[in-house]
């Protein structure tokens, strides 16, 4: 394996734990002075989250009880790139119904994220959803049966986040560049990256 610019190499790497979705690795490296060292890693097959935006400006979220923290959170529609070899535009849209049971004439993809690039390799694709109509739930395990659909409107996003109302990472930060991309789009100054 070549390089990296950095002057690091990944030389190998030897299975830990398999959960299914979630795989837990060592993996060895070298570093640019020559000594071998390793680190464990969580392999993730990547996630997808849209942020759907409705005519009067407002974002369609869920809160839903997630365990890992015991509380209910907001959050935009998202979901694990389960299906192999599905496209993320693909498993945006299958989010987008399940969860909030919209369809979007429109899917621009606005941003890709590192997760936590500390200790995993997942990757999050983040779309803007507009021309929303209905399409029916089809909700997904039992914390999706009990979430409850909000919307808020994507122009308070910092006050949200301020006050701890909204808390989630991909929330933040996909709401953020949303509303970049509206707001520049309203001065004439926004381009487009549909994925229809």
């Amino acid at each position: 394996m070549p390089a990296e610019p950095s002057g690091f190499r990944r030389i190998g790497e030897r299975g830990r734990l398999d959960l299914g979705f979630l795989k837990v690795v060592t993996g060895t490296f070298v570093d640019p002075d020559g000594f071998t060292f390793e680190r464990d890693i969580v392999r993730h097959p990547g996630a997808v989250c849209v942020v759907p935006l409705d005519e009067n400006g407002e974002v369609v979220a869920v809160r839903q009880y997630r365990a890992a923290v015991d509380r209910s959170v907001l959050e935009i529609p998202a979901g694990k790139m389960d299906v192999p070899g599905e496209p993320p535009v693909i498993g945006a849209r299958r989010e987008l119904a399940e969860e909030v049971g919209l369809e979007a004439a429109s899917l621009d993809l606005i941003t890709t994220f590192l997760n936590s690039p500390g200790f995993t390799d997942e990757t999050t694709h983040c779309y803007l959803a507009e021309g929303l109509r209905e399409v029916g739930q089809s909700t997904q395990g039992v914390e999706e049966q009990f979430m409850t659909i909000e919307r808020f409107p994507l122009r308070e996003l910092y006050s949200l986040v301020g006050s701890g109302e909204i808390v989630d990472a991909k929330t933040i930060l996909c709401c953020a560049v949303a509303l970049d991309r509206v707001s520049k789009r309203e001065s004439g100054r926004g381009t487009s990256t549909a994925a229809q």
